[in-house]
């Protein structure tokens, strides 16, 4: 995934939507990471739970209260500033404004979401204009990442249903939020463990805690329990977590959950199988 947060990364995220529906559509989510983002558990955890919940479910943290987005973000109007400046010839310190649109309500939230195949094929292939002209809207939205899906659910009567409102991150702002979370260290691994969430972001490169939840989380949950130094054995690498021996022969059906299942299965009661589901949906 691309970090410049615009319009493009909706670009981009689409096009990799269309891509997984065109080349596979053995799936049932897709889900957004970018390089600052690390898991706190192994993808036998992820699958093993996810493998029980339903398959309509979106996860995506949204709230029609824009506050200073409002007019921080929904009001000024993007345009191309080569175009603009050669038809004005000067500079403005202001950014022109437009209104609130009307005919649809916008919701903000988190950029990183996990995304439905009936939803995905929804946007993607549009069988009406709703996501084409929120698209169009988008393009011209300060961190348009943070509401295109959001607003595009809430706006769609056949999937407000379907949404739990978290991202499956845990990330830590400081007080008052910046334009960026607060970077994460040693002291914050319990806060980490304890969040239930799958993901996890950000570090400064080459962080120590890194470390500590590779050996803790990842590779401690490998094979009998020990480091690979590469990524995590799944259950189809067989009993002595061979995967290059067993590779022609591979079953990615058969999982190892570990810890990291019961935590996300915790999570999942509280956000998905609890009324706290059909209470915070597009609010």
């Amino acid at each position: 995934m691309v970090t410049y947060r615009g319009p493009t990364m909706v670009a981009h995220t689409l096009h990799a939507c269309a891509m997984l529906l065109r080349r596979n559509r053995d799936w049932d989510w897709f889900i957004n990471l970018s390089a600052s983002d690390y898991p706190l558990m192994t993808q036998d955890d992820v699958l093993h739970v996810f493998s029980t919940l339903p398959r309509n479910v979106s996860f995506m943290e949204h709230t029609s209260n824009l506050g200073h987005k409002a007019d921080g973000r929904a009001k000024p109007l993007i345009v191309d500033p080569g175009l603009y400046m050669s038809a004005k010839k000067e500079v403005f310190n202001v950014w022109p404004e437009r209104e609130l649109p009307t005919a649809f309500k916008l919701y903000t939230g988190s950029a990183w979401v996990v995304l439905s195949r009936d939803f995905v094929e929804y946007v993607v292939w549009g069988w009406d204009n709703l996501p084409r002209t929120l698209l169009m809207y988008y393009a011209n939205f300060v961190s348009s990442p943070e509401g295109y899906f959001q607003t595009v659910l809430c706006n769609a009567p056949g999937f407000v249903g379907t949404v739990a409102n978290h991202d499956l991150h845990h990330i830590q702002w400081d007080v008052p939020a910046r334009q960026h979370p607060r970077a994460l260290g040693l002291d914050d691994r319990d806060d980490m463990v304890g969040s239930d969430a799958p993901f996890v972001r950000k570090f400064e490169p080459d962080d120590p805690v890194l470390d500590v939840i590779d050996a803790d989380l990842l590779l401690g949950q490998g094979r009998n329990g020990t480091a690979s130094g590469m990524f995590v054995p799944g259950g189809w690498c067989g009993q002595r977590g061979d995967c290059g021996a067993v590779r022609a022969n591979v079953d990615d059906r058969v999982l190892r959950p570990g810890p990291g299942a019961k935590r996300l299965r915790r999570l999942m009661n509280k956000i998905v199988r609890s009324d706290a589901f059909a209470n915070s949906q597009c609010k």
